[in-house]
């Protein structure tokens, strides 16, 4: 007589295993892609708006006699005028509370005190914490 014996139809712990390693090493080559599509989404937001912002404070200039608007502490001027919904957010930024926050002034691309920075010299809207060149969101407010 044959004893019948019940197959066992179970996972090995070696294949387990084998197949927890896989799954690292493939989480360890995936995580960091997610990281660099984040920031590349965020500079090319940046840039956007940049164009964006650009094109309509150029718009302001040309229906207001050559004199851009007064970006001193707000975007009132170009808010008022409907060349702007609402404040635009630089994603940059380190502090969400101030992400709309505008400074100018007559030399520099970027500003420590406000997300956004209008160079008075050149009519030039710059993103802070933003290089143009790179498209990279930088760790220091100016270039």
């Amino acid at each position: 007589m044959k004893a019948n014996r019940a197959r066992s139809r179970a996972f090995t712990l070696v294949e387990i295993l084998i197949v927890v390693v896989i799954l690292g090493i493939l989480a360890a080559i995936v995580v960091p892609q997610f990281t660099n599509a984040a920031n590349d989404a965020r500079g090319g937001n940046i840039q956007t708006q940049l164009q964006t912002l650009q094109n309509q404070i150029e718009l302001f200039a040309a229906r207001n006699n050559g004199n851009y608007p007064d970006l001193s502490a707000d975007w009132d001027d170009l808010l008022d005028g409907n060349y702007l919904k609402s404040a635009p957010a630089n994603p940059a930024w380190p502090t969400a509370a101030t992400r709309t926050s505008v400074a100018s002034g007559d030399e520099g691309t970027g500003s420590e005190d406000a997300a956004w920075f209008f160079n008075t010299t050149n009519g030039t809207i710059y993103a802070s914490y933003f290089d143009e060149e790179t498209g990279e969101i930088t760790g220091t407010a100016t270039d």
